[in-house]
């Protein structure tokens, strides 16, 4: 059953849909991509599997997104890691893994950063990511956009983008595009303290594997594992595909049970 927590104040405030499972600890937390939500394939499987084994397991949809109230024209990356580490303060605060899917693999770096820097040891267990986009909306989307594009986002503030997964483009906007670069990590190097496991398709027209490496190279080497699919595309869902992401999360999970720093 969807619960709802509230984020921000007055004009800010926003209304954020919570999918949680009660389970074994420590708890497995769904971070979604952009134009995604927390009832999409991938997500469903790792719930589905979170009941079979009898783990915890957190999903929800950022503002403008699926079952949550607000604009999607209105999110950054700030509102959105905010809501983040809302739904991890009031659903799991102690030493969640985190599994992010494109955007989401970014904003639960940001978030683990974040809480690595804030509570230490007791920050997050792990991190699976799954074709991370990080700072996609400045390596991307900016740097790669054309001159005409460029100009239609600052003098318009909006750049409507078609899309290969909908029939409706959607919003790109200069205030997107200016916040992203309150966020961007890519430029040194990437402290989380929590071991990694990256999914990354080498057929991903969205998230280019060599993206992928210039992540791995920012992260300390003892920790970080790299899975590439050689026929694998950005969404990573088939079969196949499911498996692994499960596989990568038990791994994580023995780990931190293990007492394997």
């Amino acid at each position: 059953m969807t619960s709802w927590i509230e984020v921000g104040e007055g004009d800010e405030a926003r209304r954020i849909a919570v999918l949680a499972r009660d389970g074994a600890e420590p708890p497995v937390v769904w971070f979604g991509g952009f134009r995604s939500d927390m009832r999409a394939t991938k997500a469903e499987a790792l719930d589905a599997w979170a009941a079979e084994t009898g783990r915890s397991f957190v999903r929800f949809d950022y503002s403008g997104h699926g079952e949550s109230g607000g604009s999607f024209a209105d999110g950054t990356i700030s509102r959105w890691l905010e809501e983040g580490l809302a739904v991890l303060g009031a659903y799991a605060p102690k030493r969640p893994v985190l599994v992010g899917s494109s955007m989401g693999a970014w904003i639960a770096t940001l978030a683990a950063i974040r809480l690595a820097a804030e509570c230490g040891d007791r920050g997050p267990a792990g991190l699976v990511l799954i074709a991370p986009a990080i700072d996609f909306t400045e390596r991307l989307m900016w740097d790669a956009f054309p001159a005409d594009i460029r100009h239609t986002i600052e003098t318009d503030g909006v750049y409507y983008r078609p899309s290969l997964y909908s029939d409706e483009p959607y919003p790109i906007t200069a205030k997107l595009i200016l916040d992203g670069r309150r966020h961007l990590i890519l430029d040194g190097p990437i402290t989380t303290r929590a071991p990694i496991h990256i999914l990354q398709g080498m057929r991903d027209p969205d998230v280019p594997w060599e993206h992928a490496l210039s992540f791995v190279e920012r992260l300390p080497g003892e920790n970080v594992q790299l899975t590439l699919i050689k026929d694998g595309d950005h969404r990573l869902s088939r079969p196949e595909d499911l498996d692994r992401l499960v596989r990568a999360v038990e791994a994580v999970l023995r780990r931190e049970t293990s007492g394997v720093s």
